[in-house]
């Protein structure tokens, strides 16, 4: 396996998840996602208009903007450009555009051994994550909780509002490392 995408709302427990694989798989895993991208970005982007917004403010809806949309796409294609050169990753993502953030991720991943999950995660038991961290805009995780899914097709799909980050983790492991 070379990449393993897990795509969830906000606060729906994907860096959680991916951490505890990075402890359970035999090789060694890089960690990449959504947070690691919008950490690389020049502050003036973090507003919204041409970059990305809602991340600070507003009703928890996240707006893209083009200048953030074509930054995130050759995101996309160095995450992929990783892990043809050998390095396998774990892509924490939020589909914002459901099956269309899907298609440019196939896209990009096209050649690679890669295995879709699906983090699922009850919209109140994710609100009450994002109210606990203080770090999210409130009504974030609600907002995407539903919304990153819609038309996305996964290999498993697992419930962290009714699983462990570990329990999910080793539910992905034993699905990864089977033989098929």
């Amino acid at each position: 396996m070379d990449v393993i995408v897990l795509n969830g709302g906000s606060s729906s427990g994907k860096s959680s998840i991916a951490r505890r694989l990075q402890e359970l798989l035999p090789e060694p895993w890089l960690h990449l996602g959504a947070d690691t991208m919008v950490s690389a970005l020049p502050p003036w982007l973090l507003g919204g208009g041409e970059g990305i917004g809602g991340l600070d403010d507003g009703d928890g809806t996240v707006a893209v903007g083009p200048v953030f949309a074509r930054l995130d796409a050759a995101w996309t294609l160095g995450v992929a450009a990783m892990a043809r050169a050998g390095a396998p990753v774990v892509v924490d993502e939020v589909f914002l555009g459901g099956a269309a953030s899907q298609q440019r991720w196939r896209a990009a991943l096209e050649g690679l051994a890669v295995f879709w999950v699906g983090v699922r995660c009850d919209p109140a038991v994710a609100a009450a994550r994002e109210a606990a961290r203080g770090d999210r805009v409130a009504g974030m995780a609600a907002a995407q909780a539903s919304l990153v899914h819609e038309g996305v097709t996964y290999d498993l799909v697992v419930d962290t509002s009714r699983a462990s980050a570990d329990e999910c983790a080793a539910a992905i492991r034993a699905r990864v490392a089977a033989p098929r």
